[in-house]
């Protein structure tokens, strides 16, 4: 049972007593003395319990906020990305730093099963670059005429390889942990952007008093702070095909967006259709103004004269 419940239980039997007592006052079978002091004593209580109450809350709030953060993971904050305006477009170039980073640094443990090569093409490379990338990869294909699976180069239309065969393998490789999709991560998680760049850019010692359990590594961004991936992005940890500085927080921003672009490819294609949309309909909206005010002008402008003498 908690002070506040103790408290208000109190304070409820003092007022029971304290009325009981006023109206043997009243009958002159109590001094007026006594009346008095349990009244005191019950605005003491009374002041009291809502002092409990205020404590009680806060303390509640502090708690949710605590068990929230452990749940969800600390705040991440909000970076402005080139491509979040209304009229604004990928960063092509970084796109393309992007997969650099996807191949090199995140293609061993995470899958992309929901894009393909083609979708590459135009957007981050030529379709003769697309077409020598697809066919470094081998892919199962088949059967054939006699029944039997083969295997041939890559071609446009194959999905990015898988880096498992199977999410039992995956998990056996990465010590029990799952490593997700990451075809529509941004999407997938709470303020996507920003939650993706603050996880992987947010590795760092645990505070004391933390202690992470051996194969986990510490990351706030994450929920419960304990993470399987370890920290996968330094400086200079690969180097960029157009000669950017390959930092941390440049890998990270180049990734990040193209991801964004893998999971909402078709976004500049959106904006610039709703572009078109509003500028025809606010014409449309100007017509219509027009007509209605040539239409109406000369029921507005007539002059009514009534003769009330005739």
């Amino acid at each position: 049972m908690g002070l506040g419940h103790k408290i208000r239980t109190g304070y409820a039997k003092l007022s029971f007593l304290s009325r009981l007592a006023c109206q043997s006052h009243d009958a002159k079978t109590l001094p007026a003395l006594p009346c008095q002091i349990m009244k005191q004593d019950g605005d003491r209580l009374r002041s009291l319990a809502l002092f409990g109450a205020g404590v009680s809350g806060l303390l509640g709030c502090a708690t949710i906020a605590y068990s929230d953060e452990a749940e969800h993971g600390l705040a991440v904050p909000n970076y402005p990305w080139p491509h979040q305006g209304i009229l604004s477009s990928y960063d092509h170039a970084s796109i393309r730093r992007g997969h650099q980073v996807y191949q090199q640094v995140c293609a061993s443990c995470h899958s992309m099963s929901l894009i393909s090569f083609r979708d590459l093409v135009g957007v981050a490379y030529t379709e003769e670059e697309t077409k020598a990338m697809a066919a470094e990869i081998e892919v199962v294909d088949g059967p054939n005429d006699e029944g039997e699976m083969f295997t041939r180069p890559g071609k446009l239309s194959d999905r990015f390889p898988q880096p498992y065969a199977n999410e039992q393998a995956a998990r056996f490789a990465n010590g029990g942990a799952y490593p997700p999709d990451l075809s529509l991560i941004t999407k997938a998680r709470h303020n996507g952007q920003n939650y993706v760049f603050g996880l992987l850019t947010g590795y760092r010692d645990p505070p004391a008093g933390i202690s992470i359990r051996e194969g986990l590594h510490y990351n706030p961004y994450f929920p419960g702070g304990a993470i399987a991936m370890p920290k996968m992005l330094n400086d200079g940890a690969i180097e960029y095909e157009d000669g950017t500085p390959a930092t941390e927080a440049q890998m990270g921003k180049d990734v990040v967006t193209f991801l964004s672009w893998a999971a909402e490819p078709e976004m500049e294609e959106r904006k610039l259709m709703g572009f078109k949309w509003i500028f025809v309909l606010s014409l449309a909206l100007l017509q219509a103004a027009y007509y209605r005010r040539l239409k109406w002008s000369v029921l507005k402008s007539r002059k009514l004269v009534l003769d009330v003498v005739n």
